[in-house]
């Protein structure tokens, strides 16, 4: 990174950082809640001066690494059962919600993103996905349903995330919702 500390961060810059923070979580310097913790800062730093305190604790990468597989891609996965996350955990650019005759609720409100844009991809059959998101968040529905429903809710005023939702349901119920109105994570 550049020495003027005062420079606009990029997307680019912030993305080093947390390939730097997912190296240091991954060779356990860091645990998932410092990682968490470093995580959200990153993403909402607006200078270079924001971002170096990050990773000052930790060693060089001497080559730049690709993004750890975590914070890329991952799959969560019910079958005749149900499965909630919520509260603060680490989302992925792409995740795969994948419900064979069971439930899934998954709450991005309180999730640490790893970017300005990521990916919902829902695979239902016979079953029910619930996925809150972000008040602020910008929502593009670009999946599908056979014989199911899918409530999509739109975009909103703020400067909050893009989340793309794609893939297909059938049989099955895929509500993404900004609240607590419709569903159970009390």
């Amino acid at each position: 990174m550049t020495e003027d500390l005062d420079l606009r961060a990029s997307d680019a810059d912030r993305d080093r950082v947390a390939a730097l923070l997912g190296d240091a979580l991954a060779t356990g310097r860091l645990t998932s809640v410092e990682h968490a913790d470093r995580l959200e800062i990153a993403y909402t730093a607006k200078t270079i001066g924001e971002l170096v305190p990050l990773t000052r604790d930790l060693p060089e990468v001497s080559a730049p690494s690709a993004l750890p597989e975590a914070i890329e891609h991952q799959v969560i996965s019910s079958k005749f059962s149900k499965i909630v996350r919520k509260g603060r955990w680490v989302a992925s650019r792409r995740t795969k919600l994948s419900a064979r005759f069971g439930a899934l609720v998954i709450d991005l409100s309180d999730a640490v993103l790893p970017g300005r844009e990521i990916t919902i991809e829902t695979d239902a059959k016979f079953s029910k996905m619930i996925v809150r998101v972000p008040e602020n968040a910008h929502v593009i529905d670009e999946g599908s349903s056979i014989f199911g429903k899918r409530n999509v809710s739109g975009g909103s005023a703020g400067d909050g995330p893009l989340i793309r939702v794609t893939g297909s349901s059938k049989f099955s119920k895929v509500i993404v919702t900004r609240g607590l109105d419709d569903w159970n994570l009390h």
